[in-house]
């Protein structure tokens, strides 16, 4: 049985980060039943392991261990990987605040038809660039916790953001010629 003090300082430290874990488990593994498997998975080893954790960044270390978990997961299910994506109700988790926007049915259908596009384009990137994207623009952050996370140095972080903005941009630049 574990400590209670530990139990009770994952619960403090850890589990207020589950929606960053599931938000990148799922831009990881592009669909929301597999995200939930590595999320409960990296939250198992989390636990386990805690005792361990001397850092200040708890959302840095557990996005790291879901990142990692992710790796093993995709390794084990290469073959049975499921291209399927269930971002439909992300629509509406992004969506600018009510007193920034036009509430119109013809602005609101423009705004997620727009972010449908993005999340095509960012699923469509290798991922390798996805993961650095994801974890700077959707989960803000830091280079060098981004570099922690992945274990690459923050140069390279950099190098890989900028590929992977520049890819997103031309994939998505075919679209905005037409509007």
């Amino acid at each position: 049985m574990a400590d209670p003090k530990i139990a009770q300082r994952f619960e403090r430290l850890v589990l207020p980060h589950m929606n960053s874990a599931f938000n990148v488990a799922r831009w990881l593994t592009r669909n929301d039943q597999d995200a939930q498997d590595v999320v409960q998975e990296a939250y198992l080893r989390a636990f386990r392991f805690f005792d361990s954790f001397r850092g200040e960044d708890a959302r840095a270390w557990l996005l790291a261990i879901v990142r990692n978990t992710f790796y093993t997961w995709h390794q084990q299910n290469r073959e049975h990987a499921s291209e399927t994506t269930l971002f439909e109700e992300e629509l509406h988790s992004h969506e600018m605040s009510t007193a920034d926007r036009d509430d119109s049915p013809e602005a609101m259908l423009v705004r997620a038809e727009n972010l449908q596009q993005v999340h095509k384009a960012l699923r469509s990137l290798g991922l390798e660039y996805r993961e650095v994207i994801v974890l700077r623009e959707l989960e803000e952050l830091s280079y060098k916790e981004i570099a922690s996370i992945v274990g690459i140095p923050i140069g390279t972080v950099m190098s890989r953001l900028a590929r992977g903005r520049q890819q997103l941009a031309a994939i998505l630049a075919p679209t905005n010629r037409g509007k």
